[in-house]
């Protein structure tokens, strides 16, 4: 079986450093010359130059890039004594994630290439308790190194997983380590289904639980983004991923009920999104999120969503709308949301944001799921202003493909059990503006082509 289609071909720093010398002195290229045409016809060939250090022949050399220095000489300190880490090993790994954080400049891919995540993982290894200082730095330089699945394959063969939860355990009361030890475990997970499932084995449900539990007060970011990696299926290489069994351990030990105590507690911006995106990746079943509301789940995120209206916050409002549409899954949910006005919520909602239709499709989701099967809760969204928000939206936005789809989709769910709303909305006018949706974007197609026939018109599918 041959590779792939699409497969991305790597080259060592060696070779990649023989063929501009070939350049040079088989073609007569000037250096400057050389090493650009080298990058074009190797780039051309599908060849991955990520991680290789790109330097004009004669103007220095790969030992003289700074990454290549800092990883140099953290390798000649951690060679020394185990028991001893000197200010400067502190100093180069502040240096390293300095260079690896700065945006474009390929720094991250550079160290990982050159032995960088085993370097950092050895010596997490051999720090002694007390330089606290060291491990953070050291954690935090890991975080950026763990950028692609070889990066963090190297981390899995470094024994890293177990490394790093050790770390955590041992440092608790530290919250810098918690929030970087927490930062590596989500760069780790990502996109890796084999490192979420040791993550798993080495029990790390129970101390995210802990860390939520004992240090709510100091609203550790890291944590909420390692829940939503841990339980996010996005590694394709796996027919089958292993997270949704997650989630409900999760879920089973307190984590759910914990996180609603966060969002209640009063989050950063920042961390209020973290928490609700974590919160939603762990409502995976109707137990689940009836759970969750029984534990005030709903109406911590109908505050939100108020807080969010009056703080004018879009990036807050579309994720508590989007973990609003997970939780009103569950048919009592709907009945909760409904009776605590949620309806008018959203629509308040879409009136303070009704120039982003990003925000838009959100409520309209959620709406959407809230008239599922629910003639009843069809019409209070309608009483609601519903109808004129599908109305106005869609003769506003006529180029916002997933807005069209989801008013198509929510205008469906409003009168499919409701002959009241369909009489509504025909002499509103939104006719015209779903077969419009129709017709310019072949995403709306099937929405529109349900909506136009559970409105009662004869000609849906034209």
């Amino acid at each position: 079986m041959g590779p792939p289609k699409n497969a991305v071909r790597s080259i060592s720093q060696e070779a990649f450093d023989e063929v501009v010398k070939e350049n040079v002195d088989d073609l007569g290229m000037d250096p400057t010359e050389a090493l650009q045409d080298a990058i074009q016809t190797l780039t051309l060939q599908g060849v991955d130059l990520s991680g290789i250090v790109t330097c004009v022949p004669g103007e220095g050399s790969v030992k003289d890039n700074p990454v290549i220095h800092c990883l140099d000489r953290l390798n000649q300190l951690n060679a020394g004594p185990s028991n001893q880490i000197a200010d400067e090993t502190v100093e180069l790994l502040n240096k390293l994630t300095e260079l690896c954080n700065s945006k474009g400049s390929g720094n991250a891919a550079i160290a990982s290439r050159n032995g960088g995540v085993e370097i950092i993982c050895s010596i997490c290894s051999k720090v002694q308790k007390g330089c606290e200082h060291a491990i953070v730095s050291a954690l935090k330089a890991l975080a950026f190194l763990l950028h692609d699945l070889q990066s963090r394959e190297t981390f899995r063969a470094s024994d890293g997983p177990k490394l790093v939860v050790g770390i955590i355990t041992d440092g608790f009361e530290n919250i810098d380590i918690l929030s970087s030890g927490f930062a590596v475990i989500a760069a780790a997970a990502t996109g890796n289904e084999v490192l979420k499932e040791l993550f798993v084995e080495l029990k790390i449900e129970e101390l995210i639980l802990r860390v939520l539990s004992v240090k709510r007060e100091a609203s550790i970011q890291s944590v909420y983004d390692a829940i939503w990696v841990l339980l996010t299926p996005d590694d394709n290489r796996v027919l089958a991923s292993q997270v949704f069994g997650y989630a409900r351990k999760f879920a089973k030990i307190g984590i759910a009920r914990a996180l609603v105590d966060s969002i209640r507690a009063g989050l950063s911006s920042s961390s209020l999104v973290s928490a609700s995106i974590a919160l939603k990746a762990v409502a995976v079943n109707d137990e689940i999120c009836t759970s969750i509301s029984e534990n005030g789940g709903v109406d911590a995120v109908l505050v939100c969503i108020d807080d969010s209206s009056e703080q004018g916050n879009k990036t807050v409002a579309k994720v508590c709308c989007s973990l609003l549409c997970k939780l009103a899954g569950s048919d009592a949910n709907k009945t909760a949301i409904v009776e605590k006005k949620g309806m008018d919520r959203l629509i308040k909602l879409s009136a303070r944001f009704f120039d982003d239709p990003s925000v838009l499709q959100e409520i309209m989701a959620v709406i959407s799921v809230l008239s599922l099967r629910s003639p009843e809760n069809a019409a209070r969204a309608i009483e609601a202003g519903a109808g004129e928000l599908a109305l106005q939206a869609m003769q506003k936005f006529p180029a916002a493909q997933q807005m069209q789809k989801n008013s198509c989709l929510m205008i469906r769910n409003l009168v499919a059990r409701n002959a009241a709303n369909r009489t509504l909305l025909l002499n509103s006018g939104v006719e015209k503006h779903i077969r419009v949706a129709k017709q310019n974007h072949v995403s709306c197609k099937e929405a529109a082509t349900d909506a136009l026939r559970d409105l009662g018109l004869d000609d849906y599918n034209v």
